[in-house]
């Protein structure tokens, strides 16, 4: 197939190379709306050539669109305003709003909703990585409002690549994602902003800093303008399980201020409670 890369970040560049790494595209067009960016992917063999975006639908078989999530309810509607027979597909974190900014649209059923769950903390066409995808999960979104035949076709790029396929509407796909991965991406946002307040000698966070620390700050090299949309369209959930955790903080942080045998008893048994994740995470 010829494939389409709008965005060609981390995610939309190592979707680049695992489809040139299977043989899935014969050839891989880039649209960036930085010039700099379309010329580091391009120099760094993610693309085959740079067009721009009406030239680049037009030549497609496949366009995935891996921009920032608040750019697809403009970016979409463009790219369905144009195609005939191609497949569109978006890898966004949120579902529910692009979804529905679709909804109506005449070329609806060519448009296919996934999110592959892969990623680091960093950002760019240089972050782009090889074998990104292996052994993690792909969320199709509303399946049953896309052309069972593109949906088989998407089906079978994910396998390719290495990834496992499971279904979910849009609605409970953001509930579920604002709490096994929006919530550690704020948290570890904010537990850097308040080690940074706290700690002024930055080479004592260097020198300093565990793998635990680093564990679980990683996060907070995530860009902004990846983080802040998604924050965005998916805020209700995303609120509600900052509510939950900013209550449990609470609740310990209580128990602490007690200082009684007692309570740190309690803290115990929080802390015994956590640890049954071990039995979902090995």
């Amino acid at each position: 197939m010829v494939v389409t890369v709008v965005g060609i970040g981390l995610i939309g560049g190592s979707m680049a190379l695992s489809l040139r790494d299977i043989g899935f595209a014969e050839k891989i067009i880039g649209v960036s709306r930085r010039p700099e960016t379309a010329q580091k992917a391009l120099a760094l063999g993610l693309v085959d050539e740079i067009m721009d975006l009406e030239a680049a639908i037009a030549a497609a078989d496949l366009i995935i669109v891996a921009t920032p999530v608040d750019s697809y309810m403009t970016v979409l509607p463009q790219i369905l305003d144009k195609v005939t027979n191609q497949i569109v597909i978006e890898v966004g974190s949120t579902k529910k709003i692009v979804i529905d900014a679709i909804a109506s649209h005449p070329k609806r059923s060519n448009f296919v909703a996934t999110h592959p769950m892969a990623g680091t903390e960093y950002s760019g066409p240089e972050a782009a990585i090889h074998g990104l995808f292996v052994d993690k999960l792909c969320v199709l979104c509303n399946i049953e409002d896309s052309n069972p035949t593109f949906v088989k076709t998407v089906e079978e790029m994910y396998q390719a690549i290495g990834m496992r396929i499971s279904y979910m509407n849009s609605a409970d796909h953001d509930m579920h994602t604002a709490y096994i991965s929006h919530i550690s991406h704020i948290c570890s946002f904010a537990l850097a902003l308040t080690v940074l307040e706290k700690e002024k000698d930055e080479k004592a966070i260097f020198d300093l800093a565990s793998t635990g620390f680093a564990s679980t700050v990683r996060l907070a090299k995530s860009s902004p303008e990846t983080w802040v949309p998604i924050f965005r369209h998916n805020s209700e959930n995303v609120l509600s399980v900052l509510d939950e955790y900013i209550n449990t903080l609470l609740k310990f942080k209580g128990l602490m201020l007690a200082d009684s045998e007692d309570s740190y008893d309690k803290l115990h048994k929080y802390f015994q409670k956590a640890n049954d994740i071990k039995k979902i995470l090995k």
